[in-house]
């Protein structure tokens, strides 16, 4: 009988040093990008070690369950409040969308911007021959960037407001330009970035975003970024191009990739503003991204 539950005791401290190690290891995307990509899974990491710690506890390895239990008890609450804590409404709306390049619904998205009427659209996934349905609506924003892709299209912005003539430009998967808001007597101009970042690790992420950093580094001033980020907004892939650019994410963070699961959505869609904002979820219509609108604060 001692020696099973010796026996035990071993499997259940192993099980416990394995979840300890993939959560630990979601912390490490400055030292290598698998640590972005096993952050996306911190939720569930932290989970598993809190089961862990509980058995651990039942098997004698009191010491090793307290500090286990505390260790997710802070890295779980962290990820719940990402998912729960609301940002302040501001005064520009931004409608963030992966459209899916081979999106037959896209009257329907068309509607859906139509219906929430926002100040700005962030798009990726667009192709040139949809070039005639964003054309479709100038009417509301006729201030529009469409930026060359790769076979699934590239990032795209529609604006309301005015443009400053000149500071449009493109980068590979990044489509920015300067907007003027604010009022007559007070105008603002603001910097408008739609991102669609590579897949994770083992996939070129990491190489994507060193290549993007120079880039958001020179855009100064206020700014609201965007966009298709593939990746949760904690990694250090998304915060290196927060931090660099000076703006915080939009909350709270919402599952918007459904191209999984219906169930468990992938909270890899952003929206970030020099000071933040408040998100909800806008419907598929036709993509595999659910589409998110935000109230930001400049």
């Amino acid at each position: 009988m001692e020696e099973e539950s010796r026996i035990w005791q071993q499997l259940i401290g192993a099980a416990l040093g394995l979840a300890i190690l993939a959560l630990a290891g979601g912390y490490l995307g400055w030292l290598h990008p698998l640590g972005d990509s096993l952050s996306v899974g911190r939720g569930f990491a932290a989970g598993a070690v809190m089961v862990c710690a509980v058995f651990a506890s039942f098997a004698g390895l009191r010491m090793a369950a307290f500090m286990s239990m505390l260790l997710a008890l802070l890295t779980g609450g962290q990820v719940l409040l990402a998912y729960s804590w609301p940002g302040l409404s501001g005064q520009y709306s931004v409608y963030q969308k992966n459209v899916l390049f081979r999106n037959a619904e896209l009257p329907a998205l068309a509607a859906d911007i139509r219906a929430v009427n926002p100040t700005l659209v962030t798009l990726q996934e667009v192709l040139p021959e949809n070039r005639a349905w964003m054309d479709g609506l100038k009417d509301g924003w006729p201030h529009q960037l469409l930026c060359p892709g790769t076979r699934v299209g590239g990032p795209a912005i529609l604006s309301r407001l005015p443009a400053v003539e000149g500071t449009a430009f493109c980068a590979p998967g990044l489509a920015a330009m300067q907007v003027v808001g604010g009022t007559v007597d007070n105008p603002l101009r603001f910097w408008v970035v739609s991102v669609h970042l590579h897949w994770p690790w083992p996939y070129s992420q990491a190489e994507h975003v060193q290549l993007l950093l120079p880039i958001l580094d020179k855009l100064q001033g206020p700014a609201i970024m965007a966009g298709d980020f593939n990746m949760v907004r904690w990694a250090n892939s998304v915060r290196q191009m927060s931090d660099i650019l000076g703006v915080q994410a939009a909350g709270p963070m919402l599952g918007s990739y459904v191209g999984l699961s219906q169930v468990l959505p992938l909270p890899i869609d952003h929206i970030f503003a020099t000071s933040g904002g408040r998100v909800t979820l806008r419907p598929a219509a036709g993509s595999d991204h659910l589409g998110l609108l935000a109230q930001v604060v400049l």
